[in-house]
């Protein structure tokens, strides 16, 4: 049995009208070296930009914090190879874990997320942005707000005749809350023997000499702009 003799292939069609490019064509050479220049230049760009030290493109901005919610700081910049990202808080270095977040969100912006607000994270945060070819920084501040409100009350007292008597209470808030003393309802009036002293966590109410008139009920109170707070104790003098 002989064998088929192999099939011919066929002939490659003839490309439609005008899809035809002439090399030698003088139009088609000059667009040939300008899209060859713009390569060289696009290339020559990137290799730029993958070499460049980091910059900050868009700065940190200061951040409010409402005591029990995260703030978010972020910064955009423009750094390649890919930086080594280090944030900080008033010097000292913030890990990422459950309390800082180091967030990328896209190849030129970085963020840093603090959750859990608390009046401890007001202070100053910084980015600091590193490569092989240089570095750079930016920093922020956080600022917190917290109501104001007694952490702790003063307690029940029982005093003698000519002792004297104190009543003290911690208490926070940010802005710095205002702070008062009242017996019975009514302000407290102060002199050299009955006078109260304020500090940034704690106020004191004190009686020099007491009398049996000082006994009473005694309220301290805080505000600010985003609450208030009070707390009562009673003092018995005989």
């Amino acid at each position: 049995m002989s064998k088929a003799a192999p099939a011919k292939k066929p002939a490659a069609a003839a490309p439609p009208p005008g899809c035809t490019l002439d090399i030698n064509d003088p139009q088609v050479q000059k667009a040939a070296i300008r899209i060859q220049a713009s390569y060289r230049g696009h290339r020559s760009r990137k290799e730029l930009r993958e070499n460049g030290p980091p910059r900050v493109l868009e700065p940190l901005k200061d951040v409010m914090l409402i005591e029990g919610s995260a703030a978010k700081l972020t910064c955009r910049i423009s750094a390649f190879p890919d930086p080594f990202i280090r944030w900080s808080k008033d010097g000292k270095e913030l890990r990422d874990g459950p309390k800082y977040r180091y967030i990328f969100e896209d190849p030129d912006v970085v963020a840093l997320v603090v959750r859990d607000g608390e009046l401890s994270d007001l202070g100053q945060y910084s980015i600091n942005v590193t490569n092989p070819f240089g570095q750079c920084s930016d920093s922020a501040r956080i600022l917190v707000e917290v109501p104001a409100k007694i952490q702790k009350g003063p307690g029940n007292t029982k005093a003698r005749k000519g002792t004297t008597v104190t009543l003290s209470a911690e208490i926070m808030g940010e802005p710095a809350p205002d702070v008062g003393w009242t017996k019975d309802g009514k302000d407290i009036e102060e002199d050299d023997r009955v006078f109260f002293e304020i500090g940034s966590t704690t106020t004191t109410l004190t009686i020099r000499r007491s009398t049996p008139q000082d006994s009473g009920k005694y309220e301290v109170y805080v505000e600010n702009s985003l609450g208030m707070d009070q707390s009562f104790a009673r003092v018995d003098v005989a």
